[in-house]
Formats: structure tokens, C-alpha cells, sequence
């Protein structure tokens, strides 16, 4: 009960901040009222949820498919060892697989519950561009952009009124989590942050740039619904590549037969 008093004092006197800056959306889009420790409970609520929702979410199991989850792994830990993550200790990064052929998509909960559909990993030429989109999804759990973003979306009194118990809004936040929409402001982050954490690696650091050269390259015929709020890609291709000339990053690898290898081990 304390902690949630002394929580709640620092909610109000934020919200008093908020509102002595004239509610500035630029200010109030980089705010984050949540505790870290709440990025993890709602990041495991929403594993549970995926866990027991297998209709919708079919995920590959990770003993009958050793080596491809071991692969997807070892592409994790690079990342996660880069010196570059934040949150490397504190959250889980937990992986796992959905198998959905017609999804090109990845996505990360806040405390770092990685999810990836069989059909980005089908879709990618190479290991370098996984890496690259894995980078990504974790940035997203690194820099806190879903509790970033409900800060801005639901206020201090909801905040609150979760962090007293209430279970039936935060079960309705919890599954809102799995299909939130960033914003451009935390996509271009979110890029910026991939080659930052491949950068060190023997990775091509700009191997994120690779999935929005394919879709651009088609056309927008196999374009994923989630790019439509996003930025052009042609923009994001040019701003990853910028960010690796800026950085100096030294990387060249892209690992493209072991990767074509274990992809067709997929089911």
C-alpha cells in the first residue's frame, strides 16, 4: 500500500507538470507515468493471453523446432549483448514464433516479449535483415513506446485507478497492447535504435533496410496493413542507411545461406 501512495504522489505532481507546460503534445508524447516494473506485468499479461489463445496466435513449439529457435536465439542475444539495450537485465525477451504464413509482421510487448511470424521470416532474404527487424521490435520494449504511448492515450486518473487493482481496465489494456500502433515519432526511433544495437556486431548494421527495400520493390502489392500510419518506407530505407554512415558501423555480414537453411526447416 505504500508504494502505490508514494507512486500516486508522483502521477499527481507529473500531471501538475503536464499541465504547466500547456498541455504541449511534444512534451507529453516523451512522458512515461508507468514504472518499469509495470512494462513487465503488463508485458507477461499479454504472453499469457497469446499462451492461451492459440486459434488466433499458433505458436511453433520450441522443442519440436529446436534448431530453428535456437538460431532465432542466438540472432537475439547478439542484440541483446551489443552493449546498447537498456533494459537488457531487466526485461524478459522472452521469443516465440507464430506460425502464420500470411502475416509479415513482428512485435515486441513492453518488458520484452518477442513475437515473430513465420511469414516476415519466409518473406526475408537474410539473416542481417531478421536481425535487423528483431532490433527494431526490441527497441520498442527498450525505449518504452507502448507505456509511452497509453501515458498519452489514457491520462493519470486510469493510471491510477490501475495501479490501486483495478483488473478490469488493465485486462482491457492488456489486449489492446497486442495490436498498438506506434507512432512515426517511435517508428523512426525504433529504427534508429536497430542499427545502434547492430552496429557493434559483425551485422550489416542497416540490415533493417532490407524488408522496406522488398516491399517497396513490389509495389505495395504485399504491403502489411501497419505501414499505412507509418513512414514511406523509401524514407526509412534512406534514413538507415544514413544512420549507419553516421555511426561508422563496420559490419558486412549477412549470414544469407545459413539463414535460406534454416528458413527451410520451416513448416
Amino acid at each position: 500500500m505504500k508504494r502505490i501512495i508514494v507512486f500516486s504522489v508522483f502521477l499527481i505532481a507529473s500531471a501538475t507538470a503536464l499541465v504547466n507546460c500547456n498541455g504541449s503534445k511534444n512534451l507529453a508524447s516523451k512522458i512515461n507515468l508507468f514504472p518499469v516494473d509495470q512494462d513487465r506485468q503488463l508485458g507477461a499479461q499479454v504472453a499469457a493471453e497469446i499462451d492461451g489463445n492459440p486459434k488466433e496466435y499458433p505458436l511453433l513449439d520450441s522443442a519440436s523446432n529446436k534448431e530453428i529457435y535456437q538460431y532465432l536465439y542466438k540472432i537475439r542475444n547478439t542484440i541483446l549483448n551489443s552493449g546498447q539495450v537498456k533494459y537488457k537485465s531487466e526485461f524478459a525477451w522472452r521469443l516465440r514464433i507464430i506460425h502464420d504464413d500470411s502475416t509479415l509482421n513482428a512485435f515486441c510487448t513492453p518488458g520484452g516479449y518477442i513475437y515473430v511470424y513465420t511469414g516476415i521470416m519466409k518473406y526475408l532474404d537474410n539473416e542481417a535483415q531478421l536481425a535487423g527487424v528483431l532490433g527494431h521490435e526490441i527497441a520498442h520494449a527498450d525505449l518504452r513506446h507502448s507505456t509511452r504511448q497509453m501515458t498519452q492515450m489514457y491520462g493519470v486518473q486510469t493510471l491510477l485507478s490501475i495501479i490501486a487493482g483495478n483488473q478490469q481496465q488493465l485486462a482491457q489494456i492488456t489486449a489492446g497492447l497486442v495490436g498498438l500502433k506506434f507512432s512515426r515519432n517511435h517508428e523512426s526511433e525504433a529504427d534508429k535504435a536497430s542499427v545502434t544495437y547492430l552496429c557493434p556486431t559483425v551485422y550489416q548494421a542497416d540490415g533493417g533496410a532490407g524488408f522496406f527495400e522488398k516491399i517497396a520493390a513490389a509495389g505495395g502489392s504485399r504491403q502489411p496493413q501497419f505501414l499505412s500510419t507509418h513512414p514511406n518506407p523509401e524514407n526509412r530505407i534512406e534514413a538507415f542507411k544514413n544512420y549507419k554512415i553516421e555511426m561508422a558501423c563496420q559490419g558486412v555480414n549477412d549470414f544469407t545461406s545459413e539463414y535460406k537453411r534454416i528458413i527451410a526447416k520451416l513448416p
